[in-house]
């Protein structure tokens, strides 16, 4: 209330109680007591004027402006899966040294040849296939997309033994970053077909007839053609046989092109393959091209089934085919580099009889072009393998599973051997 409100209000007050006394003029008195009393009525009212200003609200701040609106989002995962794996083995000659990388799971090129006494069946149980990952997906203000992918198991383990705690140290299988179409790290090579491999019980299971690689690299996806420069390695056979030479000379990287042809529930896909063969050391200093090819496909057979295959051939195509049964190059009696041909391939077919139970059928082979003047006749000439398979699921992510296989290795000099295998398997991915 403004001052002059206050004096109006106080004017009429005092004209009310004049006009209440009646004609009779009023004595001084009389006029200074009235005085005082509109004074005390106007301290009164400015008082309750004071009190009514300190109680009402105080002004709303200014809102403060809303940041942009983000479209970045952020996501963690964990996987992997437990497994155990049980596998009774018997070679017709000789045995595997316990706990071997053979007994873990099939490696074409230690199943034992010659006339050996082999002691019996060997029974190997692990856990080691079990595995772990973690990964993130980064979807970015820019519109950029950035992922991670770790992974390990504890197969080939330095450590741990079979006598007390089966304590193995874990291993790195995938480590890289995709940013966009790009992808940095180690993974399975690009020359490599993960897609067409078939359920086994067995770890790889057609590993003669497969390529099966992983390593670092830097890769470029465009549409259906990838474009890879990986990690690269070379063994190599001395002149006239002996121990693998593993030679880290390389200067360029091993390059690998791959397109892919998208099906109805299925794909063909087909890879090349470009490397230089380094050896440098003493009394021999050489390089040669290697260059191989790959094609493989999935293609599902009525509501459930299907056929995958693949076939590789090549010249130095050595490590990347049958987990390195034969090297990638021979030295020659002049100190050069002999490039090695071979051919490997395996055809599998799937056939789910209920949502609960289906069988795998697989045949697997791998032929070897050796030069038995360089090579000697100890080397791997043919190798194949059969197998065939019962995978039970009782629940979602749980199978249980029965597999039986065959396997023949001969080497040049005409000695052979095989290998029976029975396996049981259970697994639980998360």
């Amino acid at each position: 209330m403004t001052r002059f409100k206050l004096q109006a209000l106080s004017t009429g007050v005092a004209i009310a109680l004049l006009a209440a006394g009646g004609p009779v003029m009023a004595q001084d008195a009389d006029v200074a007591a009235l005085e005082a009393r509109v004074a005390e009525l106007e301290a009164m009212l400015k008082q309750l004027v004071d009190e009514k200003k300190k109680a009402a609200p105080a002004p709303a701040p200014a809102a403060k402006p809303m940041p942009p609106k983000s479209d970045s989002s952020h996501s963690y995962g964990f996987g992997g899966y437990v497994r155990l794996d049980a596998k009774l083995s018997d070679y017709s000659s000789g045995d595997l040294a316990p706990g071997s990388a053979g007994t873990q799971f099939y490696i074409p090129a230690t199943i034992p040849v010659g006339t050996g006494p082999s002691s019996g069946p060997d029974l190997n149980a692990d856990a080691k296939a079990t595995r772990i990952n973690f990964k993130s997906n980064h979807n970015l203000d820019s519109g950029d997309k950035l992922s991670t992918f770790i992974e390990m198991d504890f197969y080939l383990s330095p450590g741990g033994n079979e006598r007390v705690s089966n304590s193995y140290n874990p291993r790195v299988r995938h480590a890289f970053i995709k940013y966009n179409d790009w992808l940095f790290g180690q993974t399975w090579s690009t020359f490599q077909d993960v897609g067409v491999l078939p359920e086994t019980m067995e770890f790889i299971g057609p590993s003669e007839g497969t390529t099966f690689m992983r390593q670092a690299m830097i890769r470029y996806t465009s549409g259906n053609w990838e474009f890879a420069l990986e990690n690269p390695e070379t063994t190599i056979t001395p002149n006239g046989g002996g121990g693998r030479i593993v030679a880290d000379d390389g200067a360029m990287p091993d390059l690998v092109a791959r397109y892919t042809i998208p099906l109805d529930g299925g794909h063909i896909k087909i890879a090349g393959l470009a490397r230089q063969l380094d050896y440098d050391t003493t009394g021999v200093d050489d390089s040669e091209t290697s260059l191989a090819l790959s094609v493989s496909g999935k293609h599902p057979i009525g509501e459930a089934d299907d056929i995958r295959w693949m076939i590789t051939s090549g010249s130095g195509v050595g490590r990347y085919l049958g987990l390195n049964t034969a090297n990638d190059a021979v030295i020659d009696s002049n100190g050069n580099l002999e490039a090695i041909d071979q051919t490997g391939f395996f055809v599998a077919y799937r056939h789910v009889w209920n949502k609960k139970w289906r069988t795998n059928l697989i045949y697997s082979a791998l032929s070897i072009d050796n030069d038995t003047a360089l090579t000697g006749t100890g080397v791997t000439k043919d190798v194949y393998s059969a197998h065939v398979n019962l995978v039970y699921q009782p629940v979602p992510k749980l199978t249980l599973g029965g597999e039986v296989m065959f396997a023949e290795r001969e080497i040049e000099s005409g000695l052979d051997g095989d290998m029976t295998r029975f396996i049981f398997s259970a697994k639980y991915a998360f």
